[in-house]
């Protein structure tokens, strides 16, 4: 069936395994601070600045209609608000409320803290290796900036 404990993997079976194996990490934390998967994730990406519905869809590869029900139920929870765009004023941005910022700082340091522990059996060489290649392929497939480097701290909020 599957290979015994210690074998090496092709980079297909590692890669998605390793994406369940995350996955469950933030599900976890989230559920622990009242959040679904979505709702965590459109809160990570708010942290830097507010978005624009079109570009958060764009980020999260959801379609209008879904987005619009998340970005509502985040919003009847306090944790965001929509406001006018500077850029244009028939369109709006969705910001974070000072609540849905602590919530979102919370869980953020929570979910960074289970996820660098996952590798926890590599030695600092093997972790920077790791690191290396799995930036690489993110990077080589654009993925947007869905979660940020926790070297790079928690942003204020700049209201751009």
């Amino acid at each position: 069936m599957g290979k015994a404990a210690g074998e090496r993997m092709g980079v297909v079976t590692a890669l998605v395994r390793s994406s369940f194996l995350v996955s469950a990490v933030y599900d976890k934390a989230g559920r622990e601070y009242g959040l679904t998967p979505q709702q965590g994730q459109l809160l990570c990406v708010l942290m830097p600045q507010p978005y624009g519905m079109r570009e958060l869809g764009e980020t999260l590869g959801l379609a209008k209609s879904s987005l619009t029900g998340l970005v509502d139920r985040c919003a009847q929870r306090g944790f965001v608000r929509r406001e006018p765009d500077p850029r244009d004023r028939r369109a709006v941005r969705v910001a974070l409320t000072p609540r849905g910022r602590e919530l979102v700082e919370e869980f953020y340091a929570e979910t960074c803290r289970r996820v660098e522990a996952l590798p926890a059996g590599l030695g600092d060489e093997d972790r920077e290796r790791l690191a290396e290649l799995l930036s690489r392929v993110v990077l080589d497939n654009k993925v947007p900036v869905v979660f940020m480097d926790a070297d790079e701290g928690v942003p204020a909020a700049d209201g751009g």
